[in-house]
């Protein structure tokens, strides 16, 4: 029987649109995901050492690394802009095989300046933006309103409300300066796209292209804007299921669009064993690619419907526990782990 550590972080506290201190856990997953995760994993056959990662992971790591054949890593880490590289750092340290991508990979993926100025730099088509040190920092002249003002390293909506959109001078200080005050890091401006958003799920070395989800933005209440806040992802999805599309109704030429990006990102950040990539489209339909996720969110169907990689799969036929199953074989089979 091979041994699983399973490798996560634990939200103790929910996340409050009208309150951004509440949101600094909102990558983490709740207790319920996490049992369920551990459920089905153990239902695989696979002897599992769950580890919280709290300040001690490192120490249970290296207490229990001659007994772990693999990890099955989906931590955010834990403190700073660059958290979601300190377990695979860890694990490199500790010669510990494991799921995903590379320190490096992970660190730009987490920060959405530094992983467009990889994309611009190889051709890949993201919307201009500009990072924000201060509320004080002039507006580039090329950017020009409606804009949109999120976190610069962080998932899962954090920091994007309703609020995010701003149209004017006065609105785009004070996101920013709410930004940066309550996350302790940058803001990163950008125009506002308003065409068709989509989410991209990549499995496998190389990685094949789930089917696409879009989301059905027509279908929201007036109250919210056309993104996926955290209003639409924690209050909205779960209750109306019909929001997400998959797969998305997309004609050839979109699709390949979609696709060459998608590869091209794979590449450029040295991905690896899946990830899942957001794009929006302008009113032309030209895609551009907004964020990458590594490691994407892996919400089991038993805690929620809406989490985006599991609902590619299952659109695909894949069920929760051989998505779980595939995620582990390609990542042994880089290291000529045998499962």
């Amino acid at each position: 029987m091979k041994t699983i550590a399973f490798l996560y972080n634990v939200r103790h506290q929910y996340p409050d649109p009208k309150d951004y201190r509440d949101q600094l856990q909102g990558d983490f997953d709740d207790p319920i995901t996490i049992k369920w995760q551990i459920k089905h994993l153990r239902n695989l056959g696979f002897k599992i050492f769950p580890i919280e990662v709290d300040e001690k992971a490192y120490l249970k790591l290296y207490r229990l690394k001659s007994k772990i054949d693999l990890v099955f890593n989906i931590a955010e880490g834990l403190h700073g802009n660059d958290r979601e590289l300190q377990i695979p750092a860890m694990l490199e340290m500790l010669k510990i095989p494991y799921t995903g991508s590379s320190p490096l990979t992970h660190a730009f993926s987490l920060n959405k300046a530094k992983a467009k100025e990889i994309f611009i730099a190889n051709g890949i088509p993201t919307p201009l933006f500009q990072v924000f040190e201060s509320e004080k920092d002039s507006l580039d002249k090329v950017l020009k309103f409606p804009l949109i003002v999120k976190p610069v390293a962080e998932g899962s909506s954090m920091g994007i409300t309703n609020k995010s959109v701003v149209y004017n001078e006065v609105s785009l200080k004070k996101q920013v300066k709410k930004i940066i005050s309550i996350f302790n890091e940058p803001a990163i401006v950008e125009p506002f796209l308003d065409g068709r958003e989509f989410s991209v799920s990549m499995l496998g070395n190389p990685p094949e292209i789930l089917p696409i989800i879009e989301s059905n933005h027509k279908i929201l209440p007036k109250k919210y804007q056309s993104i996926d806040s955290l209003e639409v992802k924690w209050y909205f999805e779960d209750n109306h299921l019909d929001y997400l599309i998959c797969p998305a109704k997309i004609d050839k030429n979109l699709y390949r669009k979609i696709k060459k990006i998608c590869f091209k990102i794979w590449k450029a950040l040295g991905v690896l064993d899946w990830c899942r990539i957001d794009i929006r489209c302008d009113k032309k339909d030209r895609p551009y690619v907004l964020e990458i996720n590594s490691p994407a969110g892996i919400v089991p169907p038993e805690a929620s419907m809406s989490s985006y990689f599991p609902l590619a799969g299952r659109v695909a036929g894949i069920k929760y526990e051989e998505l779980l199953l595939r995620i582990i074989k390609i990542a042994a089979k880089r290291y000529g782990i045998k499962i």
